[in-house]
């Protein structure tokens, strides 16, 4: 039944982020990247897209690699010494990517992130909307954290709980967090001969979190603790998340073919989660007036148009949620605008056609888009 439930889970995922764990990833001796272990992840990868799944990548890995080609010291680093592996590994890495991928007719894009990108409003708009262009057009987009930059990361090494932020941002169905352990015990099982594999998890409770252990990699710094850190952020997006140890070839076929793992299963789906946290969980920072025949537009399961808006009222930012209502100043739903108010306010009324003789660029049609919109 459980191999039954992972083949099922895997191939009903319509946008997957695989993290991959530095272990996996970096000989611990020579610095070397496993190219052989990557070749047959990209064969893993191509047959998902090939069914129509979308994969985006969480990778470590940049300082274990950079810091043999550097000749850098055995032993802990020095923080610019780690900034500096870094800045090279991440060339290598990408460029292995994109070797293996290639071979498949598949294009590779990296995006360098922090943690911090995720929090500041801006820069989260600025990198979903990269993340959703380039899964449209078909590449894979290969995310790390910027460690040349980003020394908390580094200090704490928390690439789980990075991919788990990039799942949410995109409303990702399935993380899987690819690692040197094969998911969750009621004890650190290399200390506790007791200790029991947990396979399912529905909700992260003080006894989940009490079970946390430290990593077995001397390569890799996260451990149990940041993938239950990742797990939490998961589950409020309805992500469905899943560890496994990723050391045998073609990880993702032999996940789905009944890889011992431990799921994490969340409550609501990726919408689901997105609609109630726009409706309850942000605070709206101005109002957008619509006519009766948007209110019948967005009613129908629509997005809102310039053309059903007559006004808008406040200053916010491109991606921040408004409040929508209608003639007579009742709220009919809240979403996140397209535009900032300034840019809203000179396409207010207009046609899509229109928009971007008003603006000077290539605006997107919608005001407001059906999925980050919650009519009441």
């Amino acid at each position: 039944m459980a191999d039954l439930f992972q083949s099922t889970a895997l191939k009903d995922g319509k946008r997957i982020v695989i993290k991959i764990g530095s272990a996996l990833l970096v000989d611990a001796i020579n610095g070397k990247i496993h190219r052989s272990w990557l070749e047959s992840l990209a064969s893993d990868i191509a047959a998902a897209r090939a069914r129509g799944q979308e994969i985006v990548i969480v990778t470590s890995g940049a300082i274990a690699v950079g810091r043999r080609h550097l000749d850098l010291p055995q032993g802990s680093l020095r923080l610019e010494e780690k900034q500096a592996a870094a800045a090279c590994g991440n060339i290598r890495l990408a460029h292995a990517y994109q070797e293996v991928l290639g071979h498949h007719q598949i294009s590779v894009a990296q995006i360098l992130v922090t943690l911090e990108d995720s929090e500041n409003r801006r820069r989260y708009i600025n990198a979903r909307n990269t993340i959703e262009t380039l899964l449209r057009v078909g590449a894979v987009p290969l995310i790390n954290e910027n460690d040349t930059v980003a020394t908390d990361e580094i200090r704490f090494g928390d690439n789980d709980r990075l991919a788990a932020r990039v799942a949410a941002m995109i409303s990702a169905d399935t993380l899987v967090l690819f690692s040197d352990i094969d998911g969750l015990y009621t004890a650190d099982p290399s200390k506790d001969p007791a200790a029991e594999f947990i396979p399912v998890v529905r909700q992260i409770t003080p006894e989940i979190e009490a079970m946390a252990g430290g990593s077995a990699s001397n390569v890799g710094s996260g451990g149990m603790t940041t993938k239950i850190a990742a797990a939490k952020i998961s589950l409020n997006a309805g992500c469905r998340m899943v560890i496994t140890r990723g050391e045998r070839t073609n990880p993702l076929d032999a996940l789905e073919n009944g890889e011992k793992a431990t799921w994490f299963l969340p409550e609501a789906t990726p919408m689901n989660a997105r609609k109630k946290w726009i409706s309850g969980g942000l605070k709206s920072m101005g109002e957008v007036i619509v006519d009766a025949g948007a209110i019948k537009a967005l009613q129908e399961g629509r997005s809102l148009l310039p053309i059903g808006v007559k006004k808008i009222i406040g200053e916010f930012v491109r991606g921040e949620a408004v409040s929508v209502k209608g003639p007579d100043g009742a709220e009919v739903g809240r979403g996140l605008i397209a535009y900032g108010s300034e840019d809203a306010k000179k396409i207010v009324g207009l046609k899509s056609t229109e928009i971007k003789d008003a603006l000077g660029y290539i605006g997107r049609d919608e005001m407001i888009h059906r999925d980050h919109l919650v009519v009441e």
